[in-house]
């Protein structure tokens, strides 16, 4: 097996190469689907990885195996002045691992953030957001506290929910250890990070806990029991396409699981007023991007303050490819610009 090292440097080379070079060494023109057109960058890994194995067809260690290895020569190198912590708390059901970052340059008065990992509840860990837990922290000058929650089908719902629920009351409250706002916290997350956000802001809200000084919604699975048309329209979509999202929920769900259950589907919960600012983002090319949609649009219509953002040229998972495409990169700055004036407008920041 090749170098990692050498790996991401032979990736880093080919992606310098001018957009009409890699889609014709992807097979073809533009890829334009539902109003959209793909970012070359990513229209060569997904013509790259038409030709391996699905994750569908591999064994849930096995895939996590193998999506280490490729997002590991993705992800882009640690933000500058940023320093890390690796810590452990006791959880529901054992140790939780959690990975603190805290910028040079802090302010003291921001609440901290936060974070649960994508990988729809089977696959990820604590290195497949560290570059983007880096760019939030540096730009939003806070703490960013990151979760390694126990995965399916080893520990199926609601075992990673219950670990990010109580990682995120420990966080908030022992913010000050970090240099935070104390007693106060940010969710966020992607994908399935994203719903267990969604699903946090709502838990808090229904057991009557403060909300969250601000909930980060980044390509959410809000609705794991409808269809919507991005799930025909883009079903076939790298790295996230159809059946590989029914991969997920078959080993995630246990057979007694309701997809209805507002802790699985925290769409279906019928009033959404009340809840915790929110900064909602999709992609433009993702099975997804019909329901996170959707659920801004929910949002801001019960009274929530809700920034949406669709970056139409990316897929699902771009915040794991920041060393691979420069729009991804470009995208999870402007993300975090995003979450820092959200947090700056919080109630729960102190006055400079």
């Amino acid at each position: 097996m090749a170098d990692p090292a050498v790996q991401k440097f032979i990736l880093k080379v080919i992606m310098s190469l001018p957009s009409p070079v890699l889609r014709a060494m992807s097979g073809g023109g533009v890829v334009y689907r539902g109003g959209r057109t793909l970012d070359p960058r990513f229209q060569f890994l997904a013509n790259a990885a038409a030709r391996m194995p699905s994750m569908t067809s591999l064994a849930p260690e096995e895939a996590r195996a193998a999506s280490a290895r490729g997002l590991a020569a993705m992800s882009g190198p640690p933000e500058p002045g940023v320093r890390t912590e690796n810590l452990s708390i006791e959880g529901p059901r054992g140790p939780i691992p959690l990975r603190a970052y805290r910028p040079a340059e802090q302010d003291a008065d921001k609440p901290l953030i936060v974070f649960a990992h994508f990988g729809g509840g089977v696959i990820g860990d604590l290195e497949t957001c560290h570059a983007f837990c880096g760019i939030l922290a540096r730009i939003c000058r806070t703490a960013v506290i990151s979760i390694d929650y126990r995965l399916a089908p080893e520990h199926r719902f609601p075992a990673g929910l219950e670990d990010v629920l109580a990682a995120y009351r420990w966080s908030r409250d022992n913010a000050a250890r970090f240099g935070a706002a104390p007693g106060a916290a940010a969710i966020g997350g992607d994908s399935m990070g994203g719903n267990f956000s969604a699903i946090l802001a709502q838990e808090m809200q229904r057991v009557g806990e403060p909300q969250p000084a601000l909930q980060l919604l980044i390509y959410p699975a809000v609705d794991v029991a409808s269809e919507t048309p991005s799930m025909t329209t883009y079903g076939d979509a790298y790295p996230l396409s159809r059946p590989i999202m029914d991969w997920f929920m078959g080993h995630y769900m246990g057979p007694e699981a309701d997809p209805a259950d507002p802790r699985l589907s925290p769409d279906k919960t019928a009033d959404l007023s009340g809840l915790a600012p929110a900064v909602v983002v999709t992609a433009g090319f993702d099975p997804l991007v019909d329901q996170g949609e959707a659920y801004a649009k929910r949002l801001a219509a019960a009274g929530v303050p809700t920034t949406y953002r669709c970056y139409d040229s990316l897929a699902h998972g771009f915040t794991a490819f920041t060393g691979a495409i420069p729009a991804a990169d470009a995208a999870c700055r402007e993300i975090a610009t995003l979450v820092k004036a959200g947090l700056e407008a919080s109630p729960a920041s102190s006055p400079a």
